[in-house]
């Protein structure tokens, strides 16, 4: 099974790009729909959380995930707090995740994680998929959320791994101000190149897993596969 890791920053188009492959019939694990369920009624990551901030209680039994939010959001400190709880819960749900999508025999499995390079999820995949688009672009879909602000997006961008970085990360990169159906044809070229591909990285083991042009150690081989997935321009 190859597992493809889904990333990208806040407004580049991650969410869309996972949907698009779910509808070319790919599982796929959305690590914040997970982190939603941990803080739910019942969920695991509720009595950890309400013993560091009790004041994020919901009157459900779970928890606020506004008051949360903001309860953290400013203070780096009460951040990492909460990540330390939250971040190997998730984790646990994305193995989960990949052992039941191995057991019902899935070609290719894919990893929706937004922090996912800031959390080491990189080690998981075989290859990772960074979705990207110009910046007046970002700004401009982000900007359109409700109760957004050019102070708080500012915050947020601050707060992840700039897409520079990432997309130097990234093992294919897809331009999402295209359109969609533009991304839809990359989308699928990519996951064909991956579902043709033995996966490395699950189960773990120890060693850089392949990526998607099967070697690192052929730039050529690698310039191809990027050329044929339509993933960048040179």
């Amino acid at each position: 099974m190859f597992v493809l890791g889904l990333t990208g920053s806040i407004g580049m188009g991650k969410s869309t790009a996972a949907g698009l492959l779910r509808r070319l019939g790919l599982p796929v694990h959305d690590a914040d729909a997970a982190v939603h369920r941990l803080l739910a009624p019942g969920g695991a990551a509720v009595a950890p959380v309400l013993a560091t901030f009790p004041d994020a209680a919901a009157a459900d039994g779970g928890i606020d995930r506004r008051a949360l939010g903001a309860r953290v959001f400013h203070d780096a400190a009460a951040l990492k707090r909460l990540e330390t709880i939250l971040h190997p819960l998730v984790r646990r749900e994305a193995l989960r995740f990949l052992a039941r999508q191995q057991r019902l025999g899935a070609d290719v499995a894919v990893l929706d994680i937004p922090l996912l390079y800031e959390t080491g999820g990189e080690r998981l995949c075989d290859a990772v998929v960074v979705v990207t688009a110009p910046a007046w672009l970002q700004a401009q879909r982000v900007l359109r959320r409700p109760g957004m602000t050019p102070e708080t997006f500012a915050a947020i961008k601050a707060k992840q791994m700039p897409d520079a970085i990432k997309r130097r990360r990234a093992d294919v990169l897809v331009q999402t101000g295209l359109g969609k159906g533009e991304t839809l044809r990359r989308l699928r070229s990519i996951a064909r190149l991956a579902a043709e591909r033995k996966g490395q990285a699950w189960p773990p083991r120890q060693g850089r897993p392949q990526v998607l042009s099967g070697t690192r150690n052929s730039e050529r081989t690698a310039h191809k596969t990027r050329n044929a997935a339509g993933d960048r321009e040179d």
